[in-house]
């Protein structure tokens, strides 16, 4: 994933909060967001679920519980969560959330083809992980996060993305849902439908300039993904 999205205010957005039973606050809503941002996540807190903010980056520094920039934890390899000892192995385990956008930026690797991502009539569902830090300093919680990425799952990708697209969940499949939600399934083999392409999804693309600026400079078009 490039590293940018935005979360807009809309009726998508809005049909995503009544289905999920959440409240995304004011603050949350940005047109561009870039790692290292506050960002909402969606979580279960026992048997409420919950929209909290989080820094958009999973390791966070102990001390000053600012980003850990010496790992580009903005983002979680599908395939690390199954490597022991990554720093995603156990949040995938035991913290999961989803975090809501209404689009998001994908490069082609060459440093000047950028391109808008859209679902077609839903806000974007991204699966995500998350940890808790503790400021001692307040007593307060902190939460970090970091979206889930996979390999490429169709062909059209190629040419938008060749190396990873973020890992995208279906909030209709509401039984799954729940359980990527619930922090006592540690059963992971239940999310194997989220890895594999569950159904297919109609995407609105655009080029455009830059990914902080999102200017469009051609005409749309659709992909399924």
């Amino acid at each position: 994933m490039c590293g940018r999205f935005n979360l807009n205010d809309s009726p998508e957005l809005k049909q995503f909060c009544r289905a999920m039973g959440i409240e995304i606050l004011e603050h949350h809503k940005r047109p561009d967001i870039a790692p290292g941002s506050t960002i909402a996540i969606v979580h279960s807190l026992g048997n409420i679920t919950q929209a909290s903010s989080a820094i958009w980056w999973l390791l966070l520094e102990d001390k000053t519980l600012l980003p850990n920039y010496r790992y580009a934890s903005f983002n979680s390899r599908s395939d690390k969560l199954f490597t022991e000892g990554s720093a995603s192995y156990l949040p995938f385990r035991e913290s999961r959330c989803i975090i809501p956008a209404t689009a998001f930026v994908e490069g082609l690797g060459d440093k000047k083809t950028y391109y808008k991502i859209e679902l077609e009539h839903s806000a974007i569902a991204f699966g995500g992980l998350f940890k808790e830090y503790l400021n001692r300093s307040t007593g307060d919680k902190i939460y970090s996060a970091s979206i889930i990425t996979c390999p490429p799952r169709v062909a059209a990708w190629k040419d938008i993305h060749p190396q990873s697209m973020p890992l995208m969940i279906d909030i209709t499949n509401q039984e799954l849902t729940k359980k990527w939600l619930d922090l006592s399934v540690d059963d992971v083999k239940e999310f194997k439908p989220f890895f594999e392409r569950e159904r297919a999804t109609k995407m609105k693309v655009t080029q455009i300039d830059r990914p902080s600026k999102w200017n469009p400079i051609a005409k749309s078009f659709v992909v399924e993904a």
